[in-house]
């Protein structure tokens, strides 16, 4: 489901299409939403045994979950490069329903959906600037941004760039870098506790492997968001029982207004928000994050805007893979995928500012 506008007649026209929008969208949820919420009981019971097992007694896991333990939160897990499974959190083997039938086409389930996955362990929170600085000293790594002489960058538009040309608040910025958020001269002060962005696939995979591990496939990502839940709840705007955001995603008017009732307008901080029940942080929002698997499914016509349209034209088309959990850009009356089982495509070599990465550690088979 495409929308495409230009802007002509301010304020008022925004309020319009975010109307149509949301209408639009709420109306495509809404249609399969009883069938969703019988199916969710399929497996119900043995969601409801959880998977956050006895493997986690008496470890150091993260104290995070609100503004202020994400503001002091240095970026670096306790018994950081000590513990092989620092900052992670183990989930024991089971079977889920693996997608939505509220979602877009490219989520709807194989047959009943049933899936399993073995036991792993996962980071509680995106890999931060903190933990990847870290990787960069030991190693000397030099990232595929930096390589490549910038990255996708995001702003609010103008309505003159909005009139201008399609995607406008995506821009290739020479320069922009993991460590140089907005491009030269930025820095990562003050940012160190925040998921490191502008990463390739392949810049995920050398920071896992130089601790030993991987990043999740797309079944374990989703096994972990959906946190052995399977309910229609899963497809909402996540909000907690006070009726306030528990995500980081897009509230307003995407992309020109942003209301910031979730707190944060841009990155936050990893953890500012409740854990979900296997005590992972940021499952849903605040950045985008890479799987290892390659994106394949029903390409439909959708409104998160292909990044790789505004990078150089020289560069080569990679492979598509799929990234999970939606980001502080994704809005109610634009991208919808602020959501367990939401997935998108991202060409593995595209280093942008909306997309990071958590790491995963299987269990011995």
């Amino acid at each position: 489901m495409t929308f495409r506008f230009k802007l002509t007649g301010g304020a008022a026209l925004y309020g319009a299409y975010a109307a149509l929008a949301a209408a639009a969208f709420a109306a495509a949820f809404a249609a399969a939403a009883v069938a969703s919420t019988a199916a969710s009981t399929v497996f119900g019971g043995a969601a409801k045994q959880g998977a956050f097992d006895d493997l986690n007694r008496s470890r150091p896991l993260a104290a995070l979950g609100s503004e202020k333990q994400c503001a002091r939160y240095s970026g670096l897990p306790a018994r950081w490069r000590d513990d092989p499974q620092a900052g992670m959190v183990h989930l024991h083997g089971g079977d889920f329903a693996f997608g939505s039938k509220l979602g877009y086409e490219d989520e709807r389930p194989a047959g009943d959906g049933k899936t399993h996955v073995a036991g792993f362990w996962i980071d509680q929170t995106d890999v931060t600037n903190a933990q990847f600085a870290a990787f960069v000293k030991a190693t000397g790594y030099v990232s595929d941004s930096e390589r490549q002489g910038g990255a996708v960058v995001f702003h609010s538009p103008t309505r003159e760039e909005m009139n201008a040309r399609d995607l406008a608040w995506w821009s290739w910025v020479k320069g922009a870098a993991w460590n140089h958020p907005t491009g030269p001269g930025s820095t990562l002060d003050g940012r160190m506790n925040q998921p490191v962005t502008m990463v390739t696939q392949a810049d995920a995979l050398a920071y896992a492997r130089w601790l030993g591990r991987d990043l999740p496939t797309e079944a374990e990502w989703e096994y972990a968001g959906k946190a052995g839940h399977e309910g229609a709840d899963l497809d909402t705007a996540p909000r907690d029982e006070h009726g306030k955001p528990s995500a980081n995603y897009w509230q307003g008017v995407f992309p020109v207004l942003n209301t910031d009732e979730d707190g944060h307008v841009g990155l936050a901080p990893v953890g500012c928000y409740a854990a979900n029940d296997f005590r992972l942080y940021d499952m849903i929002g605040n950045a985008w994050e890479w799987t290892k698997d390659v994106y394949s499914g029903p390409h439909q016509s959708h409104t998160n805007g292909d990044t790789a349209a505004v990078a150089p034209l020289s560069r080569r088309h990679d492979t598509p893979m799929v990234i999970k959990g939606g980001s502080f850009l994704c809005s109610r009356d634009y991208c919808v995928r602020y959501r367990a089982a939401s997935r998108e495509q991202q060409e593995a070599d595209l280093p942008a500012a909306h997309i990071g990465f958590r790491t995963v550690l299987r269990d011995a088979s």
